[in-house]
């Protein structure tokens, strides 16, 4: 059954979020990281090009460390960039389909691929322990077609853990706001001029951006819900029953 969309101003969230946007700023690190993957794709992985495996592992690992992933008990931190290289390897050999893949186009298949990739990330990064956050971080900062399963997103969002269920209800969100959402779709940006390129955020990216913001992140304060983000999660998930994490 068809969840009703939870209540969440989506236009103030991303507004906050993109308020804050600088090409010098922390966060702007997932532009760079995901230009450089999404124009190269598969020549990622190349080891004689000069925006190949090096370049990559780089764009990845300084991204990853501005969102967090890198902190003191983080087995991550005691690697170097080079630990990434068969992650790298894995997301060169990834499913062409895949790096078109976005909201408008969620259905079983898709939101199958994603968890499947989601399982071949997690063992690229081995020995490492990867949590689910760690793994969506990855694949949202590559790919774009999921968001990033953090703290602040799943109390926004209203759902505990990252699977193929709460994938359906992410989708479910973006049909319900699809005009909204699409009209949202703001430039990266550039990292040689510091400009907007030609490249839109995802969907995904978009809301990914509202619940992160709604989940109570720093970048502004959650309205709505006496300053408790997880009570607009839940009243949306009570709607229908169950709490979206099956």
């Amino acid at each position: 059954m068809t969840r009703r969309p939870r209540e969440v101003d989506i236009e103030d969230a991303v507004d906050r979020y993109l308020r804050h946007r600088d090409p010098t700023a922390r966060y702007t690190s997932f532009d760079y990281c995901f230009n450089h993957f999404q124009q190269r794709r598969s020549a990622v992985a190349g080891w004689d090009e000069p925006t190949g495996m090096e370049a990559s592992c780089f764009h990845l690992g300084f991204y990853l460390a501005s969102w967090g992933m890198l902190r003191g008990s983080s087995e991550l931190l005691q690697r170097s960039a080079r630990h990434l290289v068969p992650l790298v390897e894995t997301v060169a050999d990834a499913p062409a389909e895949l790096w078109d893949l976005d909201l408008n186009r969620y259905d079983a298949e898709s939101v199958d691929l994603i968890y499947r990739t989601s399982l071949e990330i997690r063992r690229a990064l081995r020995p490492v322990e990867a949590s689910d956050i760690l793994v969506t971080k990855v694949m949202l900062g590559v790919f774009g077609c999921v968001p990033a399963f953090d703290t602040y997103f799943k109390k926004g969002f209203g759902v505990s853990t990252f699977n193929t269920g709460s994938l359906h209800l992410v989708g479910e969100f973006y049909r319900a706001n699809a005009a909204r959402i699409d009209g949202l779709r703001e430039p990266t940006l550039d990292f040689t001029t510091g400009l907007p390129s030609s490249r839109l955020y995802t969907r995904a990216k978009v809301v990914d951006m509202v619940f992160f913001v709604e989940g109570g992140t720093p970048l502004g304060t959650t309205g709505g819900d006496g300053g408790d983000p997880s009570n607009a999660g839940a009243r949306w998930q009570a709607q229908e029953g169950g709490d979206g994490s099956s």
